[in-house]
């Protein structure tokens, strides 16, 4: 801030530089929707390890496409992950003799004159087993809740499928920061209070409340199994549902959807739901990773569906890639090894981050470094000739060259020869989409500034040196700074009339590298002896 001047002498002031700094955002934050065993439902959840996942939302199982997913992302480079877990509870069977009602979405457990639910939906709550006691309750700290010791209790809740328990140590059913529903809604994975506590109720100890209901004997699904609707809710983003309590997120790169059709159905990849996805990504500036369909058992099938008149992928969004076919890996439920086919989305959103993290988001994802890591084969083999042809039409294949299996494509669904367009590779997608989402951040503090010459100068200044980042460290092309980029803030972007309307215009433009997808190498002989 200025200085004051009182005294004749010397002043020393700092002068701020006017540029503000425009960060870079995370390139590679994927989003995962779908079902999982356990896990707070409709809310986008952040985990940072497959371990991380495991403990939120259970180990993968017989059917857990999500699972799995979520475990080769990290298996191959992937750092963060938002999940979505989504339920659609069993419908029971009213055709039955006698009829089989809907099930019950929560077990619910009773320990005397304590209510308790499980912390989330699904038949995993009917495992969990709550014992209260009131052994070495301290004096002092009922004291100090303004309580007596016999309105403290002790309470252990166990989980006997995964054998893991969870004790709270002085809670109460009176009010204050130890009520029982308070502490359990901050910090149980497992329990819930069911309603509210009762303070004139006396606390009972208790060993081994049990399930006080059996669901339904157990269905196929439990929620495994989801429905266009699960995803798509009718509200749109305002309900914060399915696929919109992604809403919740601040940020998220990719967005991964794990097939979540039964085995029986035809099709365990939705059109509706991808085109809505992509849809979504297109207002978020994210990349969709979709599956190929289970049905896409051959190259020719593959191209004869992509092609023809019945869409069964949903989309040609620029903002989405497709990837065949799928990785065969070990079933973790089946004691001899057998392998299953997976979807290779997780598996392709975690060599995105590794190439990210090593690369730049400008390196595409793909070639002999793209190496698709604990894979133990594909469920078709392709050779030189239909990856070609499926090249050609926007399909990104998956390869077994030495070393191992690789992503062996990297464009966009935009990407067929045929269309010719400016977003053909996913590099250059996903790099305007970083720099949109940059600047758009990085230059929020412009909002109602004064709109002049001052202001544009220093939008100039901190988009200008975004820019040249950037170019320092290879992601556009040009041999100098002014080949390669340019930013116009003037009187010429933002006229008079644009000012009294209260609008300021920026102007940025790029030239983004593009793979070298082909190499052609030319031979010749030559006669006689060569020159040195």
């Amino acid at each position: 801030m200025p200085v004051q001047i009182t005294f004749p002498g010397i002043y020393m002031e700092e002068i701020a530089t006017g540029v503000r700094t425009i960060p870079g955002v995370d390139t590679s934050i994927t989003a995962f929707v779908g079902s999982a065993f356990r896990g707070p439902v409709n809310r986008a959840t952040q985990v940072t390890s497959f371990v991380d996942f495991e403990r939120q939302f259970g180990k993968p199982g017989a059917n857990s496409s999500l699972g799995f997913a979520v475990q080769d992302f990290f298996r191959n480079g992937g750092m963060s992950a938002v999940i979505v877990r989504l339920y659609h509870a069993d419908a029971g069977d009213p055709q039955a003799d006698p009829p089989v009602p809907p099930p019950a979405t929560r077990a619910h457990l009773a320990a005397v004159n304590l209510a308790f639910v499980a912390a989330s939906e699904g038949r995993w709550g009917l495992a969990l087993r709550v014992s209260v006691d009131q052994n070495n309750i301290p004096a002092d700290a009922a004291v100090a809740l303004g309580l007596e010791p016999s309105d403290l209790f002790n309470l252990t809740v166990s989980d006997n499928s995964t054998k893991t328990s969870e004790r709270f140590l002085n809670l109460t059913v009176k009010d204050g920061p130890r009520r029982v529903d308070r502490v359990l809604a901050s910090v149980s994975e497992l329990l819930r209070y069911d309603g509210q506590p009762d303070p004139d109720k006396p606390i009972v100890v208790v060993m081994d409340a049990l399930s006080t209901q059996e669901m339904n004997a157990p269905s196929v699904s439990d929620g495994l199994w989801l429905e266009t609707a699960d995803f798509v809710p009718p509200e749109g983003p305002s309900s914060e549902k399915g696929l919109y309590a992604l809403e919740q997120a601040g940020l998220f790169n990719l967005l991964c959807i794990p097939p979540y059709r039964a085995p029986a159905d035809a099709l365990d990849v939705d059109p509706e739901v991808v085109s809505a996805a992509a849809a979504y990504c297109e207002n978020r500036r994210a990349m969709l990773l979709v599956d190929a369909p289970k049905d896409w058992t051959t190259a020719e099938i593959a191209k004869q569906k992509f092609t023809g008149s019945q869409d069964d992928v949903g989309t040609r969004s620029r903002n989405a890639a497709l990837y065949f076919p799928r990785l065969m890996e070990s079933d973790p439920d089946d004691e001899g090894g057998a392998l299953q086919a997976v979807s290779p989305c997780g598996a392709v959103a975690g060599v995105y981050a590794r190439t990210d993290a090593t690369r730049g988001v400008w390196k595409a994802p793909a070639g002999q470094g793209a190496t698709l890591i604990d894979v133990q084969g594909l469920s078709i083999t392709l050779n030189d000739l239909e990856n070609g042809e499926l090249n050609q039409l926007g399909i990104n294949c998956l390869r077994r060259f030495p070393p191992g299996y690789v992503i062996w494509g990297a464009r966009t669904l935009q990407g067929a020869d045929q269309l010719g367009n400016e977003y053909k590779y996913v590099p250059v997608r996903r790099l305007a989409l970083y720099i949109e989402e940059s600047l758009q951040r990085g230059l929020r503090w412009v909002v109602f500034e004064p709109n002049a010459e001052p202001l544009w100068a220093q939008i100039r200044l901190s988009a200008n040196a975004f820019m040249q980042s950037l170019f320092s460290k290879g992601a556009l092309m040009g041999t100098t700074a002014n080949d390669a980029y340019f930013v116009k803030c003037d009187a010429q972007t933002t006229t008079q009339s644009d000012i009294d309307l209260g609008i300021i215009n920026i102007l940025v433009g790029y030239a983004p590298l593009r793979s070298a997808e082909f190499v052609v190498i030319k031979i010749r002989q030559i006669a006689g002896k060569p020159s040195q």
